[in-house]
């Protein structure tokens, strides 16, 4: 009998296998897709984040460091430098590739295959016909085994989708840019001597400034930075909504890591990290043989994200608030370094 079967072959699902491996359990993935996989991403590693890789053995891909986060709305702005070492902004193809690559090396088998049958006792799991110990679900933001177990929540705050793109032009900052606009944020992450990622982030019963497909229109919303960008050189991807709530991130035998264990939105650019760290946390309840524990480890690993992202949302959806905010944290840097420090080492 194979110990775990890891459903999805993104960062966490990647991580969790690594993780197995590292631990000496046997291990098998599922993904439906072929290669590598690209999709909307904020594309910025964190340093906890570059540290697990780390740890995990993975070669760090191609990217520019970056050194903290800056707000920017309405010629005001604040930033804070990490405390800790800089971030990493690689293209979300780039993580991939060097995630798979090291799960390759270590002998774990990728199985192009989509789980749609499955069933759990108190002894094992059975996915597709064979029997394992343990199942890591890793199968992203829709998660059908979530839905599956029935552990879906209703969403607490109106729904946002996300665009992303690149652009041929040398960043101009050794930092992830945040610009706010009334109803978006675009996030600027430098991912080569020569390119820049821009995310956008928007609320979904907002009208857009201008017609045209989404990235185009959201752009126009910060008509600053939309002077600063070169010729774009990706195609637009999208994502969302974002908001996905679960009422546990574990039922027996299965636990749910990454975006399938719950996520409430992009704002604080702690994607990868929380894929990582909830990977991790799995895999440690698995090596003792104690899948309740991990409902502890996951709720101390995302609480801080949960309340510092669910605190800016609040704000994001009162616009008296939000138009404040840059000039706030402005008049007090310290709290917005404590927030950016709070987030990157909890």
């Amino acid at each position: 009998m194979i110990d775990v079967a890891v459903i999805g072959g993104g960062p966490a699902g990647l991580a969790a296998a690594i993780l197995a491996r590292q631990r000496n359990l046997s291990v098998r993935v599922f993904e439906p897709r072929p290669g590598i996989i690209d999709k909307a991403c904020g594309e910025g590693l964190m340093p906890p984040a570059r540290k697990m890789l780390a740890d995990l053995g993975v070669a760090e891909p191609p990217g520019m460091p970056f050194r903290g986060i800056r707000y920017i709305d309405r010629g005001h702005a604040v930033e804070a430098a990490f405390s800790k070492g800089p971030g990493l902004g690689v293209r979300r193809t780039e993580l991939h590739k060097a995630l798979r690559t090291r799960a390759e090396a270590l002998g774990i088998e990728i199985v192009e295959h989509r789980v749609t049958e499955w069933e759990h006792d108190e002894e094992g799991v059975t996915v597709s016909g064979q029997r394992y110990r343990w199942m890591v679900a890793a199968d992203g933001l829709q998660s059908p085994i979530r839905r599956k177990l029935a552990l879906d929540v209703s969403p607490r705050f109106p729904p946002r989708l996300g665009v992303r793109r690149h652009f041929r032009v040398a960043p101009w900052a050794d930092v992830v840019e945040v610009h706010w606009s009334e109803h978006a944020e675009a996030y600027v992450t430098p991912v080569s001597a020569d390119e820049v990622g821009v995310a956008i982030l928007y609320n979904a019963d907002a009208d857009a400034p201008v017609s045209g497909d989404p990235f185009a229109r959201w752009l126009s919303a910060f008509p600053e930075l939309e002077e600063r960008l070169g010729a774009p050189c990706s195609d637009v991807r999208g994502a969302g909504p974002f908001e996905r709530r679960s009422r546990v991130p574990q039922v027996g035998r299965i636990l749910l890591v990454g975006d399938a264990s719950g996520y409430l939105d992009p704002l604080t650019g702690e994607g990868i990290r929380l894929g990582l760290d909830t990977a991790l946390a799995a895999i440690d309840a698995i090596e003792r043989g104690e899948p309740d524990r991990y409902r502890r480890s996951w709720a101390r690993v995302t609480r801080t994200y949960w309340w510092l992202t669910g605190g800016l949302l609040w704000v994001r959806h009162r616009p008296w608030l939000r138009r404040r905010l840059v000039r706030w944290l402005k008049r007090w840097p310290r709290g917005f370094r404590l927030a950016i420090d709070a987030l990157n080492w909890a």
